[in-house]
């Protein structure tokens, strides 16, 4: 069964190219444009074992929010269109993952319904140059195009950028589970995903 999906996404704000492979080693290769999403996207793909491509050129000028926002987009997009009917998938996955102070949970379910439920308090405004409202913004928009549910609790952390990347680092622990390949069926009882 192949997992790979693209995506091209072109606006008056972005240009983006996308692609992942969602049975890949957690290979990437990420140039959006905005030095920190490239470094949480790395430990996404690190630690989900999807492998994860992207090239993106953005308004830069105005600030960072087209583009990460736009970057969630295609990546939601893209895990949507690998899944393709998710036959056979886990569907759920949980993990809790610490960074020093912080400890990040993240719960996904691959319902086909997005809502996300982000609970995560930064201690400062940005991490270096990057705004870490983006990080809401991000999760939200991937959240939205892959049709899944996530939940985000931060329970404890004094860095910021330490919690972000519990949050990306345990996002990949909990998609590596849920995309997992455990059965040849459609994990509900509805037939359908």
């Amino acid at each position: 069964m192949d997992r790979t999906a693209e995506i091209k996404r072109k606006t008056n704000e972005t240009d983006i190219k996308l692609n992942i492979n969602l049975d890949g080693e957690g290979r990437y290769d990420i140039n959006t444009g905005v030095g920190f999403l490239d470094h949480m996207i790395a430990h996404l793909s690190k630690h989900s074992g999807i492998d994860i491509n992207i090239s993106a050129k953005g308004d830069y000028e105005i600030d960072d929010h087209h583009t990460v926002e736009d970057v969630g987009i295609a990546l939601g997009g893209c895990i949507d269109k690998a899944l393709s009917d998710k036959k056979g998938i886990r569907r759920y996955g949980f993990s809790a993952v610490p960074m020093e102070d912080a400890l990040a949970e993240t719960a996904i379910d691959l319902s086909g319904r997005p809502f996300c439920v982000y609970n995560a308090a930064y201690p400062t405004e940005k991490i270096g140059t990057f705004d870490t409202e983006l990080i809401e913004e991000f999760l939200r928009a991937m959240v939205n195009n892959a049709r899944l549910n996530l939940h985000v609790n931060v329970r404890y952390g004094t860095n910021s950028h330490h919690i972000a990347e519990a949050v990306f680092k345990s996002l990949g622990q909990s998609l590596r589970k849920a995309v997992r390949v455990v059965s040849d069926d459609i994990p509900s009882t509805k037939g359908t995903l």
